[in-house]
């Protein structure tokens, strides 16, 4: 086995595999409107993600997500979700959804053990039809609702926007007081060809928590907070309400831009064309699809290594910039 260590030191046993840039949303922020799709045939097939994966376990990774674009768009996603805890029982499974397309299958998610992250940046129907151009905000509300009733881990994720969601805070955030979930606001982060990122949009994590302070007392969640491999890269905090409640979740920030966590980023990125990226805010692509094809596994095993030996620290990539960053838009990378 090659242990994927980069050259700063850092282990990477996280796999983020994009399955699709498709979405039946349209969120400001992740693409635009009418951005065409990749290519149907340019798309790896789920038995190519399937070997990929296979090989990656046996370098380390311990722990996958899969991403978009939304995964459920995808036709035969959860067919392929119980192949993939067929044969590695053991890896982490975590999904993250727009949560609108869930219902038929979150009684097989309950069964796969997969922990959810929902991307919900506003419970404000006509400001979610706004976002996301579609009016599925209910949609959302009663599959989170019966994924809790069931069990499944939640994470809640919104970016964060000043004049766009920032007066629901409180509302978003009381989600984690009255359910065993964490509600987590993460920085809008300036990249994407044609993103709508500015300084004015641009809410800081040290603001948000002074802002959740003017509502609850935040009560550091110490232990969770020591073990990144539980929180990622996300800062926890119980809530306490003025009647001295305590919530049933937790509430959480993610700097990814004020703070940045790159010294301790232990991941890579499949993406649903077959490049490997081994830092959001760097436009550097290893491609796998195509030697997976002609030369096979050990060939697309010595790109991996190649890409992990060039992995770099985003926020000196980020420290250098005046504005957006990597290019690529967040669909097609799977965030």
């Amino acid at each position: 086995m090659n242990e994927l260590i980069d050259a700063h030191g850092r282990k990477v046993t996280y796999l983020r595999v994009s399955v699709t840039d498709r979405c039946n949303l349209s969120c400001r922020y992740c693409r635009e409107k009418d951005m065409p799709f990749i290519p149907h045939e340019s798309i790896l097939r789920f038995e190519e993600m399937e070997d990929i994966i296979g090989l990656m376990a046996g370098m380390g990774v311990r722990k996958l997500r899969f991403t978009g674009g939304e995964p459920f768009a995808r036709k035969g996603f959860i067919d392929f979700l119980r192949r993939i805890r067929q044969q590695h029982p053991s890896l982490g499974l975590r999904i993250t959804s727009n949560g609108t397309l869930l219902g038929p299958h979150i009684e097989a998610l309950k069964e796969l053990d997969a922990m959810m992250n929902i991307s919900l940046d506003t419970l404000d129907r006509a400001r979610f039809a706004s976002i996301t151009g579609k009016d599925l905000l209910p949609d959302v509300l009663e599959n989170l609702r019966r994924m809790a009733a069931l069990g499944i881990k939640l994470k809640v994720n919104a970016v964060a926007m000043r004049g766009e969601n920032d007066k629901e805070l409180p509302a978003l955030a009381a989600l984690a007081m009255e359910h065993p979930l964490d509600v987590r606001f993460i920085e809008f982060m300036p990249m994407g060809e044609g993103s709508i990122w500015s300084e004015s949009l641009f809410w800081p994590a040290d603001e948000i928590l002074a802002a959740a302070r003017q509502h609850w007392e935040l009560i550091p969640c110490d232990e969770a907070n020591r073990n990144a491999e539980e929180r990622g890269p996300a800062k926890l905090w119980k809530l306490r309400d003025r009647e001295g409640r305590l919530s049933a979740g937790r509430f959480g920030l993610i700097s990814s831009v004020s703070h940045t966590f790159c010294t301790t980023c232990n991941r890579l990125r499949l993406t649903a064309d077959g490049q490997i990226r081994t830092c959001l805010y760097d436009d550097g692509e290893w491609p796998v699809r195509d030697l997976l094809r002609s030369q096979g596994l050990e060939a697309v095993r010595r790109v991996i290594l190649d890409a992990v030996a060039h992995k770099p620290l985003g926020s000196e990539i980020l420290a250098k910039s005046k504005g957006p960053v990597a290019m690529k838009r967040m669909s097609a990378i799977g965030g």
